[in-house]
Order: C-alpha cells, then structure tokens, then sequence
C-alpha cells in the first residue's frame, strides 16, 4: 500500500499544505475541493506544482449530491459531473469521488442508485476515468459501506467502484468482515482517521474529532487486516477533520500523518506475521523495562541547593563525571544525574528552561534498534559532546526539545555509570524511594496527540482513556501511556497533560517554562509513611492538604481514625481502586515549578484521579515555588 493526505488534514493556503505534504515524505496527495476554489491559481497550475514537488494527484474531493436525483434534476447532475471530469483531467488525475447524497429530495431504492452510477461510468469511460463511491456515516440513504458496495456491483462497470474510509466505517461500528469479500480492483481508494470514543453525533464527531491513527480508539488494524484480506494495494490516504490540527504547524501535521500510517503498516504486518506495503521493515516497537536515569540540568550556582534537596528525599552521591561537572545520585533503583557542565545539550536546555529535567533513559532490549525505529518515524536524532573513552549514548528529540536516551543491558551501554563516572556505592540511609512510578510532562494542549504519537509509535505502548482534571483554572486534560508493565518489568509510566485554559497551573508550567517538559516525577516505596515521615525530619516541605479532605475521606471509605489522623498529619492522599489501595504525598512546588510526588501501589493501577482536583487546589492556594532546606 501507497501513503497519502489529503489537503483538508493541515492548515494553509494549498501552496504551503503542499509543500508541507512533500517535505513529510509523502508522494501522493488528495486536492480537497475548498483548498482549489480559494487558490488564485488554474487546475493547471497546480498540476505543475505537484509534479514539481513530485507528488501525484489522486483526485479532487469531494463531489456531493449526486444519485438519487429527481428527474427534473438529474441531467443538471450530470451536466456537473461533465465539468468535474473536465477538472480532474486538468489536474491529471482519472477518480471522481463521489460521497453519498444528502439532497432532500434525493430518491431511494438500490436499484435506482446503481442505474445512476452505470451512466455516470460509462460517462467515465469515454473520459478515461474512474468513479469512486463512498457511504458517509451520515448519509441520506446510503450509510453503510456494504450498501454502498452493494450499489457498486449492481451498477456492474469495471471502472465504478468504492471508496472505504475507516472513520465513517468505525463511527458507526460496522461488521469487518464483508470488506474481505470486495475484489482488491474494484476498490478505488481507502482513507484512513481515527477518532475517540465520543457520544455525538457523527457530522460533528467527523468535522472536529477525527485524529491520526494511533491517537484515537478505534480498531485499525482490524481494519487494516480485512482489507489486506482484499489483496488491496493501492493508496492508504489521511483524511482528518481535526481543530487541532488546523490550528498546528502544517510540516509538523503532515509529518505526524506520515509516522501515523507508517506505524500502522508497521503494526499490521507484526500482527498478520507478513509485510503489507513494499515499504523498508521496521525495528519492532521497544518494550521498555524501566526509566534508566533521569537527567537534571542545574546552574553550578544552584547546585548545592539543589543536590540538598535531593539528599533531604534520601538520595546519595554515588559517582562523579570523569571530565564535566556531572553528579550521579541515586536510591534503590531511581538514578539522577545532575548535570552544571557549562558546555553542551544540558547548558543550553538550562538557558532556556532553568533548573528542570532535560533528559531521561529508558532501559530497552536493544538501544540500536530503537534508534533505528525512531529514525524510520522521522524522529531526530541527538548526538551531543562526547569526551575521550566516554559512552555515546543513542538519543533522539522529545518533548519540549529535551532527549530520550536509550540504553540495554546487551552492550557497553549499560555500563554508562561504571565508564563514565567515578565509581561509588549508594548509601545506606535513603528513605526508602525503590523506582520511578510515573513521569508527568506538561505541554501546550495542541501538542498532545502529536506527542501521544511521538511515544506510542516508538514504544511497545497502551494508552488509558483520556481523563479531565478539575483545576481551580479550568481543566486539564490528561492522558497515560504504559509500557512494559504487564510482562514483570519496572517499566514506563507516562502522564501528558494539556489545557486549553492559560490559567491552569498546567499552562503555567508551560508558560514560565518557556516551553513543554517535565512537571512532576513520582517516586516509588513501599512505606509511604516511613519515607515522608524521614523526608520532613530532613527538612523537606511537602504540599499541605485541607483539613476537609480527610474529614471526607472518614466519611466515605473504612479507614480508621486512627489511620486518618496519621494520614492528615503527612499530607498523604488515598484512593482505592478493584486492584488495591493507593496513597501519594507531594512536595511543594520548588524553584522552576517542578516538583516530586511520593506513591505507594499496594495492588492500585491508576493515578489518584480522585485526588488530582484536590492536590491542584492545594498548590494553587500555595501558589509559590521555594527551594527546600536540608537539614
């Protein structure tokens, strides 16, 4: 199967969608009708555009209200047709895509339906052309694929056939299977959306929610394996309604579409065991085993306030760089490196972000390979300063311009703290901290399904339906991806956050930030009352909680007073869920707004989302960041 876009996906005038188009690596591009009537220039004219950006055209879309017509209007129907054709063959392309009627007055009858097509293909013929049929989910009185097909067959012309578009499919959670039994040839073009799972109407849901493959919840690749059913090869076309979108960079849109369809191809071949595009193979997905390190980038003035604060949480100093002013801190299995070199990466992430986390390492089965995937997905590659006999670590470009390192334990990568820092033991006297539990980035809320993309089509991921948090200054919309933790490992939590209100403390982050990151990383133990007991009697601040929401949490579960009172007096939240108890306490905000939550998992596979609204009230209500002292 070829890729494509159509040019209603991005936004601009069609000369900028186009060249976008081009520089996303695609070859095969669908003219929307709107984008041509507003260009100043001929059909022509863009003809030669395409060609000069060597895309191929491979309609103009779409053409409405044609079967069905009265007989007072069915000549003037075809009358339009004729004209259409006489644009398509300006623009060198040969498919008339039809989408069903919404006329009125447009007659019904399958019959009747196919009589029309028939004349309109023979009509067709005598051009050299062909005419594609597509049942929109909202359709007068074609709305199913199957009947839309069905009409096809009747109107028995080799050169009318359809067009399956998935969102109108999965909109309207129509049966597969009959997609296996359509002839490959009379199947004229597929497009391909995502979309949530939304309670709407379907022309709303189609005209703002549509998204790229891999953002949404439908089942493409139960799709994507009916068709390949089909022996189908032709083109695999993005057509998205999305007001994110419109309102997005076009390259980064186009760009992102691209990745889309790539993974998608990638994920149905690995499921049907058997490659369903001539395009290159690519590395599998990496399943992640657990969060390496986590890198900080700190002023040298700043520092030993910093690093203070990190031995108040019970951190120890287990290395030193052999040649840059780099720290290795670490406890139980959470690694954190502080980085003051004055050259490089960190030092320019430091300009523009301050104090704040610029990278992370994510432990994998093999480093390579997932440079090599994200590479085929267009992600950038990183390649920063390397000293003599120090590591080169694979990196690529994440969120807000930070690094994604990638490290295995089958190569010298995963030596990284033994080459390239002096060697140290971590102390005895932590606080008990074991893991990272999750990582949660705030970003503008436009980016966040190009950065849901970003990690589900480079990781072996699931994400967990989308949740709105109540902030005091709106809400938040936020979104979890996992990976690696159903098959024994430590693996990977990550929490994306996003608002469309500049007053959340979310969009805040973002705004003083100058930029997306990292907001808050959770620290795992397995004593929670232990640890930030330790954690205060070292001097360390954590976020206090009103006096009401423990008062509510006696009324409403079965925890004694006596656990309450204890609770209360360490700020610690609680939550329960089917699979066990969950209890989370966080510091205050520090300097750069960044801060820790501390979580203790006793069978509990969520968030604290109950907890959220609280826990953001309370930080509104503190509303300053501070740096912690150490005792």
């Amino acid at each position: 199967m070829k890729t494509s876009i159509a040019t209603v996906c991005i936004s601009g005038n069609l000369h900028d969608k186009l060249e976008a188009i081009a520089a996303a690596g695609f070859r095969a591009v669908e003219i929307f009708e709107n984008d041509l009537i507003a260009y100043p220039g001929s059909p022509r004219d863009v003809r030669r555009m395409c060609n000069d950006l060597d895309l191929r055209i491979i309609t103009c879309q779409p053409f409405r209200d044609f079967e069905g017509m009265p007989a007072h209007k069915r000549q003037r129907t075809f009358d339009r047709a004729e004209r259409k054709f006489d644009l398509l063959q300006e623009l060198g392309t040969d498919l008339l895509f039809v989408c069903s009627s919404l006329a009125p007055d447009a007659e019904a009858g399958v019959d009747r339906l196919a009589a029309d097509f028939a004349e309109l293909g023979e009509r067709a013929a005598a051009r050299g052309m062909r005419v594609g049929f597509e049942a929109l989910a909202w359709g007068l009185h074609t709305w199913d694929y199957r009947d839309a097909w069905e009409i096809v067959r009747r109107a028995n012309r080799a050169n009318v056939g359809i067009v399956l578009d998935t969102f109108h499919i999965q909109a309207r959670d129509l049966d597969l299977s009959v997609i296996r039994t359509i002839p490959a040839d009379r199947i004229f073009l597929v497009q391909v959306a995502d979309a949530p799972k939304l309670q709407m109407d379907y022309l709303s849901r189609s005209r703002h929610w549509r998204c790229m493959p891999g953002q949404g919840d439908f089942d493409l690749v139960g799709f994507m394996t009916a068709l390949e059913a089909t022996g189908y090869r032709g083109d695999l076309s993005l057509e998205i309604f999305n007001d994110r979108f419109r309102a997005g960079s076009p390259r980064a849109v186009a760009l992102d579409g691209h990745r889309s369809l790539l993974s998608l191809l990638d994920e149905t071949s690995r499921y049907l065991g058997r490659p369903v595009s001539d395009l290159p193979s690519l590395p599998a997905p990496a399943i992640v085993h657990g969060v390496e390190f986590i890198e900080f980038t700190v002023l040298q003035t700043n520092r030993a306030a910093f690093e203070a604060v990190l031995a108040a949480m019970g951190f120890s100093e287990s290395g030193r760089h052999l040649t840059k002013a780099v720290s290795l801190w670490g406890q139980g299995a959470i690694r954190i490196v502080v980085n003051s070199h004055n050259e490089g990466f960190a030092q320019a992430y430091q300009t523009t972000h301050g104090t704040s986390v610029c990278a992370m390492a994510l432990r994998v089965p093999d480093a390579q390979a997932a440079v090599a995937r994200a590479a085929a997905l267009f992600d950038a590659p990183h390649t920063g300063e390397v000293g003599p006999g120090e590591l080169t670590i694979p990196a690529v470009r994440g969120l807000g311009g930070s690094l994604v390192y990638f490290v295995d334990g089958g190569s010298a990568l995963g030596r990284w703290a033994e080459v390239d820092f002096t060697p140290g033991e971590i102390g005895d006297h932590g606080a008990g901290l074991v893991s990272v539990d999750h990582i949660s980035q705030s970003m503008q809320y436009e980016e966040m399904l190009s950065w849901l993309l970003f990690y589900t089509s480079l990781l072996e991921a699931r994400k967990t339906p989308s949740q709105a948090v109540l902030d005091p200054g709106g809400v938040v919309q936020s979104q979890v991806i996992e990976s690696g933790l159903d098959q024994g490992h430590q693996g990977l939590r990550l929490v994306l956050n996003g608002s469309q209100s500049h007053r959340t403390l979310s969009a805040q982050f973002v705004t003083d930030f100058f930029g997306s990151g990292v907001q808050h990383i959770a620290l795992n133990t397995a004593d929670i009352r232990r640890t930030v007991a330790m954690m205060i009697g070292n001097g360390v601040e954590m976020l206090p909680i009103p006096d009401n929401y423990y008062d509510d949490l006696e009324a409403r579960t079965e925890l004694s007073s006596a656990d309450i009172d204890e609770l209360k007096a360490l700020n610690i939240l609680y939550d329960r869920d089917a699979g066990g108890e969950f209890y989370q306490a966080y510091t205050i905000t520090l300097d750069g707004g960044f801060f820790f939550e501390i979580v203790q998992r006793d069978g509990y596979t969520g968030y604290g989302a109950p907890n959220a609204s609280i826990r953001l009230a309370a930080q509104a209500r503190l509303g300053r960041p501070a740096t912690m002292p150490a005792k």
